[in-house]
């Protein structure tokens, strides 16, 4: 391991004790993804695993397979989860699908984890995984959320970026620590088409299908009876040659649409609320 990256997560956990001093117990709002992971791995290491749990939002918009390699990570650190139901699909605002969503979806995690987490484990402190590159990004109206519930950012008090979150993630040999950006289901939804659950299942299930098939990292965006699949650039030549063409074809329709484009564009994060708003965007 290069010394560099051993000192840069050895400055991250004292970093992370000092700012959480007094915290008794913390709670961290837990995806599985890498952001969120190396907070809950650091704040073990600061606090002590006993002292931490990791919560994890459950809801339409969360895949399965997402569901499960959280709970996989949150082993690998030695953190307990817990899972608190959100209903942020019963809420006119999210259901509408403007470039807030994420604002109604964030402040429903967070207004369950105050109602029932916090009294019921006896946390002092609740956090999330933002870092530095996030809070320069114009997409991110969760961030809204987070302020208005108090919510601690520990890794943007750290000064640490999406890099150096990765670099610290292979220090501690996380299984996410190399893994691609996996946004809720809902962001697959082009703004201001409803939310639904079946919009929701139709993406999570041709997803599903095509990761078995052998591709990591995709979207399946959904435009009605359309199906338009990003791949990363390495991914597009073999996508169109039989046999996988074919294969493509029918785990995608079997997923509830009737026709499947492929966009030579690639992968765009972020697509929908990047069109939506105005200003330049960083970050992945």
């Amino acid at each position: 391991m290069n010394p560099f990256e051993q000192d840069e997560a050895g400055r991250a956990i004292a970093d992370i004790e000092r700012r959480l001093a007094g915290v008794t117990r913390l709670g961290v709002a837990f995806s599985g993804g890498v952001d969120s992971s190396v907070l809950l791995a650091l704040a073990a290491r600061a606090l002590g695993p006993d002292r931490v749990i990791a919560i994890l939002g459950v809801s339409p918009s969360l895949a399965a397979d997402e569901r499960a390699a959280a709970h996989a990570v949150a082993r690998h650190i030695g953190v307990a989860v817990t899972e608190i139901r959100t209903y942020e699909g019963d809420r006119p605002a999210y259901q509408a699908n403007g470039p807030d969503r994420c604002f109604h979806c964030k402040d429903e995690l967070f207004t369950r984890i105050g109602d029932k987490v916090v009294v019921a484990h006896g946390l002092d402190a609740i956090a999330y995984g933002e870092n530095t590159d996030d809070v320069r990004r114009n997409d991110r109206p969760g961030a809204r959320a987070a302020v208005a519930h108090r919510v601690l950012t520990p890794l943007v008090a750290a000064g640490l970026d999406k890099a150096a979150v990765r670099r610290i993630a292979r220090v501690f040999a996380l299984p996410c620590a190399d893994k691609p950006a996996a946004p809720c289901l809902a962001s697959r939804i082009p703004h201001f088409s409803i939310v639904s659950p079946l919009k929701l299942s139709q993406v999570e299930e041709a997803e599903a299908a095509l990761r078995r098939l052998g591709f990591q990292d995709l979207r399946v965006r959904h435009h009605g009876d359309i199906a338009r699949l990003e791949l990363p650039a390495a991914d597009v030549v073999r996508a169109v040659a039989d046999p996988l063409r074919s294969q493509i074809h029918a785990a995608v329709t079997g997923a509830g649409f009737r026709f499947v484009t492929l966009d030579l564009g690639g992968i765009q994060s972020g697509a929908f609320t990047h069109a939506a708003i105005s200003g330049p965007v960083v970050g992945e």
